[in-house]
């Protein structure tokens, strides 16, 4: 049996990372329908191991090769065209998921009709371990649209959605764009929830490591850029744009402060 679910993931750069996304995949106890990679003008060597993938999985995988990078938002949304199947679950290729995330994540999606986008906890985790850890008892609370506006309640790797959203992320927008299209589904008065149990694992930490998050200033623009948009399409007004830019700003010290911490602390 499997579920009617097409899984997104961008690539690029990732062979170290990307077998172990596609395995914790292939582990589910409900199997997703199709995998769609797109693989985001990914260098040669890096290139090569999608052949070796794409033999090894069959016409489950389908790669597409894009010519020119344009980021992992452009590549979701390009996954997100071609899907097939009711709906969309995004993963990173350099994350993975807990064995029962499908299963769970799927019946819930399919006994609440009135949810559009669900989401779930991540696991933090800093080496290889066993990805089939005791998740806890379920439970689900929505996400209004004051909520995500103060914070991201959603990692892209968490969540699941229904095809049929019109929305999409921004195309070229390299920072900060899940949150971004997020708030416009809520916004248009599509129901989000959160499920309260551990269902998927990042390997580095949320900011201040390797990759995207590295670029904490570049977040921090992107972020601040998005309340700019929210009020130039009339969804908040312009006092709420400069209170909510100037928690961000706070947020963005308070994470620096946390990173040259932990950076001292772990030099000692």
């Amino acid at each position: 049996m499997k579920a009617n679910v097409s899984v997104i993931i961008p690539y690029f750069n990732a062979r170290n990372t990307i077998e172990r996304a596609l395995v914790s995949i292939d582990l589910q106890s409900l199997r997703p329908a199709e995998v769609i990679l797109i693989n985001d003008a990914s260098d040669y060597e890096h290139t090569l191991i999608l052949s070796e993938l794409s033999a090894k999985y069959g016409g489950w995988l389908k790669i597409i090769n894009q010519l020119k990078n344009a980021g992992a938002a452009t590549a979701r949304n390009e996954g997100w065209n071609l899907a097939t199947q009711t709906y969309i679950a995004f993963l990173d290729a350099d994350d993975a998921w807990h064995p029962k995330k499908i299963e769970i994540q799927y019946a819930y999606m399919e006994n609440n009709s009135d949810v559009m986008l669900c989401g779930h906890l991540c696991r933090e985790l800093s080496t290889e371990c066993d990805l089939n850890w005791l998740i806890g008892d379920e439970h689900s609370k929505e996400v209004t649209w004051g909520c995500l506006l103060l914070k991201n309640h959603f990692v892209t790797p968490s969540v699941m959605l229904r095809r049929s959203i019109t929305l999409r992320f921004s195309n070229g927008k390299r920072y900060i764009d899940d949150h971004l299209l997020w708030l416009n589904i809520v916004h248009a008065n599509m129901k989000a929830v959160k499920l309260g149990v551990e269902l998927a694992a990042v390997f580095k930490p949320m900011y201040g490591a390797s990759g995207l998050s590295a670029d904490m200033w570049l977040m921090e623009r992107a972020e601040i850029l998005n309340y700019n948009i929210l009020f130039k399409e009339k969804k908040i007004s312009f006092p709420q744009m400069i209170l909510l830019q100037c928690f961000s700003f706070i947020k963005y010290f308070r994470r620096l402060s946390i990173v040259y911490l932990v950076r001292k602390l772990s030099k000692s």
